[in-house]
């Protein structure tokens, strides 16, 4: 057999040895990963109960809990993707099916890159004199989530954008060429089939605003008190809408509280709540993301 024939040359040492290495590195990432949840786990796994997730701190009740923290956390979550989901999706459609290639949209581009590169508490601080002094939100749900809109804008805007990029051109010529109007054939088409990218940057963006703090610290602040509901179910969606007015401390704030106290079993604790939570929405995305695939 000739030494050029493809069996040969599948069989080179330096096919062999790439292959190794990717596995070897692939490998690696996994056994780094479940490395750090086992050692989070280990730590504070034996502080995390009912009474952790469903009580607040409280030196007169001598109770410790996260459950204003977890109210927080999940609040900032919910309003930072209704408005940053929209936003971004949209910027990214126009981008890439609307606008016309140019030095316009190449700046919006260069712009969007670099604000994902920004330092998250560079966002804190315009956060807190923007939103919290100049339009005075002070510190509030609503401040920290409208400034983790802008951190996660830019990442769902690039994300949808390739998975955009993605679908075949003859996806659109064919739909257009059949009498669809562009909107028709961006909403039934091409969100579609793009879907599965654009919940890969939703995924992205949910997993750094549950792991933020920096930018928090300056605009949320660390009140942890619960809404006082009752049985009045408009009273309570009032008291709802107020909470995002009031200072709210998030699960990631709460930790950093603790280490800085010295408060280490506690922290563990919250960090597992925290793993728990981000592998959920993860989880929950993804179920959802399949819901929406076309078939």
């Amino acid at each position: 057999m000739s030494s050029g024939t493809l069996l040969v040359k599948r069989k080179r040492p330096m096919d062999m040895l790439l292959r190794v290495s990717i596995y070897a590195a692939a490998c690696f990432s996994v056994a780094l990963l479940l490395g750090i949840i086992g050692y989070v786990f280990y730590k504070g796994f034996h502080i995390v109960n009912w009474s952790f997730l469903t009580t607040v701190t409280s030196a007169r009740k001598q109770t410790v809990g996260i459950l204003g923290n977890l109210f927080n956390t999940l609040y900032i979550v919910i309003i930072t993707l209704l408005i940053a989901t929209p936003l971004g999706v949209g910027a990214a459609i126009y981008l890439n099916e609307y606008a016309k290639p140019g030095r316009l949209v190449s700046l919006i581009e260069f712009t969007t890159e670099t604000l994902s590169g920004i330092p998250s508490v560079i966002f804190g601080l315009f956060g807190m004199v923007f939103f919290g002094n100049t339009l005075g939100l002070s510190y509030s749900i609503l401040t920290g989530s409208l400034t983790l809109t802008l951190m996660v804008l830019p990442l769902i805007t690039r994300n949808t954008q390739e998975a955009l990029r993605t679908v075949p051109d003859s996806y659109r010529s064919g739909a257009l060429g059949m009498g669809a109007t562009k909107w028709y054939m961006i909403r039934t088409i091409l969100l579609p089939s793009s879907m599965p990218g654009i919940v890969t940057g939703i995924i992205l963006a949910l997993g750094r605003i549950v792991g933020e703090s920096a930018a928090l610290l300056f605009t949320a602040g660390s009140g942890y008190l619960l809404p006082r509901f009752g049985d009045d179910f408009m009273k309570n969606m009032g008291k709802l809408a107020h909470k995002a007015l009031e200072s709210g401390g998030t699960l990631t704030i709460e930790l950093y509280l603790r280490m800085q106290n010295g408060e280490y079993e506690t922290a563990f604790g919250i960090g597992c709540v925290l793993v728990i939570i981000v592998l959920i929405l993860n989880l929950l995305t993804k179920i959802v993301a399949n819901k929406l695939k076309p078939h």
